[in-house]
């Protein structure tokens, strides 16, 4: 039985589809004006376990991810670099599908482009002001009346009285209350002609949070399952979705909400301002984009991830292990059992709320088997279920050359000598000498003396 984490309710729920053995799902994808960040990447990797867990439960998903490619952000980027807002954004939306690809991520089954559904967008608009939720106001916008939608805030637990204006909301002339928020934005004189549509409220544009309602009820329909994305977007991007969406339509707009956490960098929030900030280039051409992904997928996809040096090479010593234990055995094809104990903790774990941690400590319980015994079917069972989360996928001479043209950093290999005494002193042989062939496969030899162990590059 999956149960997960629903935002929504702020519990773990079963998770019953609202049709048996379909999963319609909806993550709010980037505003397309620059590289791709951690960030970003740690979005794309939660959904992209998500949907594969799903598939591999025997679902038939339809995972839809949009693009912002129309925003003040993106009218300005153009503007500096004296090109057109489609130039920029077909090159960004490029160099996004350029980074997950390198990270292993899925394609979505469907990326709307906001600027495709621009009339699905006024339509629901004009829907919102037959049912008196919205108004145009004095300068022309048409913004959506907050207090008149009675159940605003239960996505994020606020109430009207507690938000104040200026606290994440937008206090512009002509709303009627500090907290409503735009849903069509007047063309202003200097904007460029791509960013300007006809509608029956003037020339202008759709604002942010109406675009996700329009193009969620156009390929999933006004009611699905699962709605994701980052904890920043809850409020008040979802929130507002809601109400937009059961504004418009009644009844329920989404059953399941899921966030995943926040991405710190030492400890600290990620911010260009702090000069802690990170695009995935930045990242993969300093580590092997699996090693990333690995990193990224061994914390649980709610919990806050901590981005350093230190914990990627550490993500690195481990995924080394894992290849280590699969060296000699790339004959070997990867198929899942279920029924024995390593199946079955890895499903236990993944019905969890898609708790990664402790499936990824199955799979190195297996490496560890498998180190002790070579035993094929072990191994078949190692590359099935890492595949599952997109790992293991090489062949391991493949990876392990990579590591040791990197070089393992010297604090990973000081923890692995530390690792290696401890087991030896446990009596524990197979596990000191694996730790020995996975260092050899790094490029770095061990020597036992009397001293201790010292060690050295090759």
């Amino acid at each position: 039985m999956l149960s997960l984490y629903n935002s929504l309710s702020r519990e773990k729920q079963e998770f019953v589809p609202i049709e048996p053995g379909r999963v319609r799902m909806y993550v709010c994808g980037m505003t397309i004006y620059d590289l791709c960040h951690i960030g970003h990447a740690r979005m794309m990797l939660a959904f992209d376990m998500i949907v594969r867990w799903l598939r591999a439960s025997g679902f038939e998903v339809t995972y839809v991810r949009n693009i912002t490619d129309i925003d003040d952000k993106i009218i300005r980027r153009a503007g500096e670099n004296g090109e057109s807002i489609r130039q920029l954004t077909d090159r960004q939306i490029g160099y996004m599908h350029e980074d997950l690809g390198l990270l292993g991520g899925l394609k979505p089954d469907y990326e709307p482009r906001a600027t495709e559904y621009v009339p699905q967008m006024i339509t629901l608009i004009e829907q919102l002001m037959a049912n008196g939720l919205a108004y145009v106001a004095d300068n022309g916008d048409v913004c959506y009346a907050v207090r008149r939608f009675a159940n605003y805030g239960k996505l994020s637990g606020k109430s009207l009285d507690d938000l104040r204006a200026g606290e994440r909301v937008d206090v512009q002339a002509g709303k009627h209350d500090p907290l409503d928020f735009v849903l069509w934005k007047s063309a202003k004189p200097e904007e460029p002609e791509a960013a300007k549509w006809p509608s029956p409220w003037g020339v202008g544009r759709p604002g942010w949070h109406i675009e996700c309602s329009a193009m969620s009820a156009d390929l999933l329909g006004n009611h699905f399952d699962i709605h994701g994305g980052g904890q920043d977007l809850q409020f008040p991007h979802h929130e507002n979705e809601i109400a937009q969406s059961e504004g418009a339509h009644g009844g329920i707009f989404v059953n399941y909400w899921l966030h995943n956490g926040f991405v710190r960098v030492d400890d600290e929030k990620m911010s260009k301002s702090l000069g802690n900030f990170f695009t995935i280039r930045d990242v993969v051409a300093k580590y092997d984009p699996e090693v990333v992904r690995f990193f990224i997928l061994r914390a649980h996809y709610r919990s806050p991830l901590n981005y350093s040096d230190a914990h990627l090479e550490d993500a690195k010593a481990a995924l080394t292990r894992l290849y280590t234990a699969l060296k000699g055995h790339e004959d070997v094809a990867p198929k899942v059992d279920w029924q024995d104990d390593y199946g079955s903790r890895f499903r236990a774990a993944m019905d969890d709320d898609f708790g990664t941690p402790e499936a990824m400590a199955v799979l190195f319980d297996l490496a560890a088997e498998i180190n002790r015994g070579k035993d094929a079917k072990l191994v078949a069972q190692l590359k099935g279920l890492a595949g599952i989360l997109g790992l293991l996928q090489r062949a391991p001479t493949v990876f392990l050359q990579g590591a040791r043209a990197e070089g393992l950093s010297a604090q990973a290999i000081e923890g692995m000598i530390a690792e290696r005494g401890a087991a030896k002193k446990a009596r524990d042989f197979a596990t000191a000498d694996r730790i020995r062939d996975e260092l050899k496969a790094g490029g770095v030899i061990l020597e036992d003396g009397p001293a201790g162990t010292s060690w050295r590059r090759e």
